[in-house]
């Protein structure tokens, strides 16, 4: 479930690119500094969002620099990092660590297994600094086990734990706008969550992993990409329309670019390919 929160690149301006880069590059170096490569390797667009969002939100100051990496040796690039950047670092470990397990047990790769023993230790300094955190969390994703285990194919119930999950990590302190940022998080990780089964429905089928979408697919198979789409507008609709109730005045179209355009390009992707196979298989017929 990682990876969908991103911008839409051609729609945004090359300044405002660069910002939306110098906050992921300074998530990045600060997942290195707190938790070295293994965490660094957890890196991804997701938390950027909600960096960026919470940085908008609450104003602090970004301690702004320029450095090389392994990914770009020969160029430096800025990189901006503040208090949100160290907190979603925290948040990030946890739900990688939670994702390995979860990828060991649906897959039964040897690497992924590795992976969450080597983030172990990492995951329980982030348990320490936030436990009531942690636990919400913990509790979410075992209400989302306990439902792939009875097949419930309840969508609105089961994204509804992962909702809650997003909730509790978008609300960084209870505040004026605690409310609202859970508002934002509940839907967002609703929307992930179900964009992930959407993305997913095939391989899931085919190697017998759990899936909510699964009888709407088999029963229905025509309607099942609009069926899909009004949920997920559905989701990001309530999603956005707390976002708008947040004074957030910088880099808010960027934030706009992720929430009305850039959540969609993996959705795209997959209805295009998804489109174009079930052609060339009428075709072959």
């Amino acid at each position: 479930m990682f990876g969908y929160i991103v911008i839409n690149k051609p729609e945004i301006k090359f300044r405002e690119f660069d910002v939306y880069r110098s906050y992921y590059c300074g998530f990045c170096r600060e997942l290195k500094h707190k938790y070295g490569l293994p965490g660094q390797a957890t890196l991804s667009y997701d938390l950027t969002f909600l960096i960026m969002l919470l940085t908008g939100l609450y104003e602090p100051e970004d301690q702004i620099s320029a450095t090389r990496c392994a990914a770009h040796p020969l160029e430096k690039h800025v990189t901006r990092i503040n208090a949100y950047s160290e907190y979603a670092a925290d948040m990030n470990i946890m739900l990688a660590y939670y994702k390995s397990l979860d990828d060991w047990t649906d897959e039964h790769k040897s690497s992924k297994f590795i992976f969450s023993r080597v983030l172990s230790g990492d995951y329980r300094k982030a348990v320490a600094k936030y436990p009531d955190k942690a636990k919400i969390i913990f509790n979410g994703l075992e209400q989302i086990h306990t439902c792939e285990k009875a097949g419930d194919t309840d969508v609105d119930k089961v994204a509804g734990y992962f909702g809650q999950i997003m909730a509790e990590i978008f609300c960084y302190r209870d505040d004026e706008w605690a409310g609202t940022l859970r508002q934002v998080g509940f839907y967002l990780g609703k929307f992930i969550y179900l964009l992930d089964a959407y993305d997913d429905i095939e391989k899931d089928i085919k190697t017998g992993n759990y899936n909510p979408f699964r009888p709407k697919w088999e029963n229905d198979p025509e309607h099942f990409d609009e069926y899909c789409n009004q949920i997920l507008t559905m989701m990001i609709s309530e999603c956005s329309r707390a976002f708008e109730t947040l004074p957030i005045l910088e880099n808010i179209s960027i934030l706009r670019n992720i929430l009305y355009s850039g959540v969609w390009t993996r959705y795209e992707i997959v209805r295009h390919n998804r489109m174009t196979q079930q052609k060339d298989e009428t075709q072959n017929v």
